[in-house]
């Protein structure tokens, strides 16, 4: 995801990375990674599939692309569970 590295949500992942994400149908805990500024070399593969996936709003002005604390976070999943059709599927990655 993109976000602000100066962001409440990312001091409390710098000072513990555990971190839950949640919809109707799926929850999963895994561990939060700051992956740099969304520009930088090293992320241009990441960001243009962000921009492909988001290409709807990613420019609408809510992204400050110049500012270097303009991040991409990375969720790396450790285990969810998802509900389909009645039924539960508990996932490890």
């Amino acid at each position: 995801m993109i976000t602000h590295r100066l962001s409440g949500k990312m001091m409390q992942i710098k000072n513990n990375p555990e971190v839950a994400i949640a919809g109707e149908w799926f929850t999963a805990h895994g561990a939060g990674i700051d992956m740099g500024y969304f520009e930088a070399e090293e992320n241009a593969e990441i960001a243009k599939k962000l921009r492909l996936a988001f290409e709807e709003w990613i420019d609408n002005g809510h992204n400050d692309f110049n500012d270097k604390n303009t991040i991409i976070l990375c969720i790396r999943l450790t285990d969810g569970t998802l509900f389909s059709n009645g039924k539960r599927y508990d996932i490890e990655f």
